[in-house]
């Protein structure tokens, strides 16, 4: 397993593997593809937005978005997706934990109506990282409405 920073050579990578996330969410979203095949991204990587990629031999598995807000105090994973034939294999959770351990601070992660199994997979990845020392609330989200929320404190690596 390797994460790395998304940067100007990477970025295609990352919004090919964003294209699988959005369409595996349309279900669940009603997202639509526009008249290119490809569909709207919700995050943009840039600014206060970082971007990882997960690989796996060598092979581009997974994807995060990260925003960092509060002056770099507090981190929101706004995107977070591995292929799903890499998944039950903790890959996501081990790429999940590496991000909380690289930023130090308050983190959130939410999780749309109609994704429990977005929702089980948090509670248990942030509940091992934090020894079940999290807050998880039902939040009104203005751009997607009520969402799950988790939040807690890394205190990095």
């Amino acid at each position: 397993m390797k994460i790395v920073k998304v940067d100007s050579e990477s970025l295609p990578i990352y919004l090919n593997l964003c294209q699988s996330y959005e369409g595996e969410f349309s279900a669940i979203t009603d997202k639509k593809p526009g008249k290119n095949g490809l569909f709207e991204l919700d995050t943009q990587i840039g600014g206060n937005v970082l971007g990882y990629l997960l690989y796996e031999k060598k092979s581009p598995i997974g994807l995060a978005a990260v925003k960092a807000k509060s002056g770099g105090q507090c981190f929101e994973v706004c995107e977070f997706y591995v292929v799903p034939s890499f998944r039950k294999q903790a890959l996501g959770k081990r790429f999940a934990i590496e991000i909380f351990k690289m930023h130090q601070g308050r983190w959130e992660i939410k999780q749309i109506s109609g994704a429990e199994y977005a929702t089980e997979f948090w509670r248990k990845t942030v509940g091992e990282f934090t020894g079940n020392n999290f807050q998880e609330d039902l939040y009104q989200d203005e751009y997607w409405g009520q969402v799950v929320r988790q939040q807690f404190l890394s205190a990095g690596s």
